[in-house]
């Protein structure tokens, strides 16, 4: 059978052609290859540069490399931190004809390390938690989006950088399963692979005498376990809030926003008889606001300020007699251009929003005093103004009482401090 080639994009395989694929991945040449640091791997895994691209290459068996091809291919629509799927090559045989493994093609990562490089010093105690942090981030992410990972370790994560912490991605993808949700019992299931995996590892670290000596593995292992656990909860919790007392849904989005997620979505539901408020959030990467912001109102912000504008946007929508009972929730309408009527489509909701909320607060605020901030801080700036007064007073004062208290009291200070 000849070599077929599937790519994500039709200029990759022009690319790939050039490499020696009538070798055994072990046999490649040294010219083609780039020396970067490998990770352990039941397969054999090499770096190679097809124009200017720096691939992964692993060679493994057809079937389960059209599988992780197309797993990776889900995670990505999907939006969770793995590495970019770029072809899936079958059919290979060697120079005598004799058939060779299949292999999967990979973007490599810019910027990651395999765990064991991070370790070739040893690691002090609290960057480990910090790799702890990470991985636990990952899993979670992977949960949510309803992906049995199957063999979650410190070997199947890329780890890279990120202000300080670590941001962790996903390698290896072939014994995932991805499902519309998972139970917990799948949860348990590849929690307690992490916990056996990550000590497994660490202990062959303290053999190897690159683990620190105040490491102990098995604690490690469990860490996982009980910063995932932490996560979980405030991420997956119901809350429910009593009517009027909306900046406590706020203020868990904050703590959201400081675990280092972004609210896509928030289901607000009130009680029957009117006196509580359901709320359940959605979390998803961060850069989603900004092209969420700008596509339902065309304003142009940060990610920071695109967030909270957006939340705005959705608590205010959740107030307006478009949304009634029985009626899809405002989250769904946000996330859904067909199948309402005129009145509750998001654009529509985003644009009254826009005209009858955001310009009049805005321009509420002399030009005199604005200085050089722009819009969508000058309202960034009133939600925290809001957000403050609400939590001293202990309910929800309105947009109006905070912009009045913002000019009179907040403005002329800020002014002030800025003159000569």
């Amino acid at each position: 059978m000849a070599m077929q080639i599937s790519a994500t994009n039709p200029e990759h395989p022009a690319l790939l052609l050039e490499l020696p694929w009538s070798l055994p991945l072990e046999e490649w040449p040294e010219d083609c290859l780039v020396p970067l640091p490998r990770g352990i791997s039941r397969h054999v895994v090499r770096y190679a540069r097809a124009g200017t691209e720096i691939i992964a290459v692993k060679e493994l068996a057809e079937r389960p490399a059209l599988r992780e091809y197309e797993l990776l291919r889900d995670l990505d629509r999907l939006g969770i931190p793995a590495v970019d799927p770029l072809a899936v090559l079958t059919g290979r045989t060697d120079a005598a004809g004799e058939p060779l493994e299949s292999v999967l093609v990979t973007r490599h990562l810019r910027g990651s390390m395999p765990y064991r490089s991070m370790f070739e010093t040893t690691m002090r105690p609290e960057t480990m938690h910090r790799l702890m942090d990470a991985l636990a981030v990952l899993l979670v992410r992977l949960h949510l989006a309803g992906f049995a990972w199957g063999d979650c370790s410190l070997s199947n994560t890329l780890f890279r950088r990120d202000a300080g912490a670590y941001a962790a991605y996903l390698v290896d993808a072939e014994t995932g399963d991805l499902h519309p949700r998972l139970s917990p019992g799948q949860r348990e299931y590849d929690l307690d692979l992490a916990r056996v995996n990550i000590s497994g590892e660490l202990l062959d670290l303290e053999a190897s005498g690159a683990l620190h000596p105040s490491v102990d593995p098995v604690e490690f292992g469990h860490e996982i376990c009980t910063r995932y656990d932490g996560l979980w909860q405030e991420l997956t919790r119901t809350s429910v809030y009593p009517a009027g007392k909306y900046h406590y849904i706020e203020r868990r989005i904050r703590r959201l926003n400081d675990l280092g997620f972004d609210v896509a979505e928030m289901q607000i539901e009130h009680s029957a008889n009117g006196d509580s408020v359901t709320f359940v959030p959605k979390v998803v990467d961060a850069g989603h606001h900004q092209r969420q912001l700008l596509r339902l109102t065309g304003l142009d912000t940060e990610e920071n300020q695109a967030r909270r504008l957006l939340n705005d946007l959705e608590s205010w929508m959740a107030t307006q007699e478009d949304y009634a009972p029985g009626a899809p929730p405002a989250s769904a309408r946000l996330h859904s251009a067909t199948g309402y009527p005129e009145a509750a489509r998001p654009e529509v909701l985003a644009h009254r929003w826009v005209r009858d909320v955001f310009r009049p607060t805005v321009r509420a605020v002399p030009p005199g005093l604005r200085g050089a901030m722009d819009p969508a801080e000058i309202y960034h700036e009133l939600l925290e103004h809001r957000w403050y007064l609400s939590e001293r007073a202990q309910h929800d004062i309105g947009l109006d009482t905070a912009v009045a208290d913002y000019i009179a009291n907040v403005l002329p200070k800020a002014r002030g401090a800025l003159e000569p």
